[in-house]
């Protein structure tokens, strides 16, 4: 084989390629764009269909599936397994690096759309869980208290479960590469990597990671186009959107090229300083001691009506299911669609961590910045419209919902600051999701490539921004709704057969857990057949 360097692009490019995944995976993402500019009504009623039965049958398996992987990754980070690591290597960056491309990599994007729009929501029409009156004093603290748990640890466990799959055969296993289908190796075998059933699930990671990735950038783009609209009254229309997602497309195109240190890593970090500062400004310069109180309070709740909220079906309650439906299964959806590439993206820059940080970082860390941001943000919004300080879901209501923060921001004092900062963190998570995003497609489709081909990316890239722009323009936040709870639905059976996987190889190889005198132990365990498998610790710790 020739070396990469006396390649030109293009042969680069066809060189590594893994043209059955490739071409299944492009197949179906240029179809769907292609069959919209040929019959925009036949892709809108297929999305709905699809959409309906999902709902209709999955969405209890959906709810089940991410509590259960929750109360998995807590067990990492207490039990004994989480001293287990990621290859004999040590860590690539530092961990302040490895949190911020994590975060702003993984659903970053959503959390600044949602961020002062969600809990607004939920004051106005409360979860039907909760006896609580849509526009009282009491849905005040609700709609913080289900916002949190929204977004903080179940959307990124499903992330973090695929990334400890990945990662951790990958770089324990000589011969398995970083693909999604690596994540199921104790399922399939990792003799099979290269069989039917592991191109089928990296095709359909493809799919799902185009469809979940394209819903988030369609979700920042709408957000930039209506604030331009609201605020400066220039209304772009759909040539707009198009230009707009394209001028995006090639931000994020130049940052992907010049790779993860250079390029996620630096944005990465200005990210998290830039959200750092808007969401520490919110809370100086909004209603301080309020917010104090209703995010501990929400804290509390959340923590309390964990386990309710996490299997709360809607079955009996009026309206329960259809809220349900709309709102957590959704998000389930979306986070499940966004984790082949996330947690692809996880394994990628965890190599020489332990499982224990990795999952730490994953559901623990991340939403440390998490909650904090929803409570500020979130609660300032519902604390100005039940205080008539400004009229926020009026203008949701014409506008629609990514409206929210530029009419938040507007009552602030500074407020023309505080929007063009807020103009900014959209733009540049937008970058950051979609760099991240297409370097993991660009894997997926290359049999696992820490470094695909520019050309790759490049392509990949395009047909994110175009589906993007397909969605906006076809039925805005419902059409992007559908198209993640469609791709992300199946994605479920697949992270909980990771999260088997993981079951069943930690306890072959490092034994048994067991719980003497208070404290956890690792049992007898079986030798290894590969050297490098890596100890997670002394048999006696």
């Amino acid at each position: 084989m020739a070396d990469s360097d006396d390649l030109g692009a293009v042969g680069r490019f066809r060189e590594e390629i893994d043209p059955i995944v490739f071409l299944f995976g492009a197949g179906l993402s240029v179809g769907v764009i292609a069959l919209y500019f040929l019959s925009p009504s036949t892709v809108e009623h297929a999305i709905g269909v699809a959409n309906e039965s999902m709902l209709e049958y999955l969405n209890w398996a959906l709810l089940l599936i991410v509590f259960l992987v929750v109360l998995f990754l807590l067990f990492l980070i207490l039990g004994p397994w989480g001293k287990i690591k990621f290859g004999d290597d040590p860590p690539e960056y530092s961990f302040i690096s490895f949190f911020t491309m994590l975060y702003s990599a993984g659903f970053a994007a959503g959390v600044v759309f949602w961020g002062p729009t969600e809990a607004l929501f939920y004051y106005d029409n409360p979860s039907p869980l909760f006896d609580v009156s849509g526009g009282s004093a009491e849905a005040m603290t609700i709609a913080v208290q289900q916002t949190l748990f929204h977004w903080a640890l179940p959307q990124l466990a499903v992330f973090t479960i695929m990334g400890i799959a990945i990662g951790y055969f990958a770089y324990n296993y000589d011969g398995v590469p970083l693909r999604v289908s690596s994540a199921l190796t104790p399922i399939i075998g990792a003799d099979n990597l290269d069989g039917p059933a592991a191109k089928v699930i990296d095709i359909l990671a493809v799919f799902a990671t185009i469809g979940g990735v394209a819903t988030s950038l369609g979700f920042i783009g709408s957000q930039f186009v209506t604030g331009l609209d609201y605020q400066w009254g220039i209304d772009l229309g759909n040539t707009g959107i198009l230009l707009v997602v394209t001028t995006m497309t090639l931000l994020f195109t130049i940052s992907m090229v010049l790779g993860v240190d250079r390029g996620i890593r630096r944005l990465s970090n200005f990210n998290m300083v830039l959200f750092v500062v808007l969401m520490v400004g919110t809370f100086i310069v909004g209603p301080t001691i309020f917010l104090v109180l209703i995010g501990t309070q929400a804290f509390g709740g959340m923590v309390t009506n964990f386990v309710s909220m996490s299997l709360f079906t809607g079955a009996g309650v009026e309206g329960g299911t259809a809220w349900t439906n709309d709102w957590t299964v959704f998000y389930w959806a979306w986070a499940l669609s966004w984790s082949p590439f996330a947690g692809l993206f996880i394994a990628r820059i965890s190599r020489g961590r332990t499982v224990r940080e990795v999952a730490f970082t994953g559901i623990a860390a991340t939403s440390g910045a998490t909650i904090p941001w929803f409570t500020f943000i979130g609660g300032s919004a519902v604390w100005a419209q039940h205080n008539g300080v400004t009229d926020i879901l009026g203008p949701v209501s014409e506008h629609g919902a990514p409206v929210a923060g530029f009419a938040l921001f507007e009552a602030f004092p500074l407020g023309s600051v505080f929007m063009v900062a807020f103009m900014i963190l959209v733009t540049t998570f937008f970058i950051t999701s979609a760099d991240s995003s297409t370097l993991a497609v660009s894997m997926m489709t290359t049999g696992g490539k820490a470094s695909p081909s520019s050309i790759n990316r490049v392509f990949w890239g395009i047909v994110l921004g175009m589906t993007a722009a397909i969605l906006m323009i076809l039925g805005g936040v419902d059409a992007l709704q559908s198209a993640a709870i469609i791709t992300g639905g199946p994605f479920a059976f697949v992270c909980f057969l990771a999260m088997l996987g993981l079951i069943r190889e930690f306890s072959a190889r490092f034994g048994r857990v067991l719980l003497q005198d208070d404290a956890w132990i690792v049992g007898s365990r079986p030798e290894r057949s590969s050297s490098s498998d890596v100890v997670p610790g002394d048999d006696d710790d």
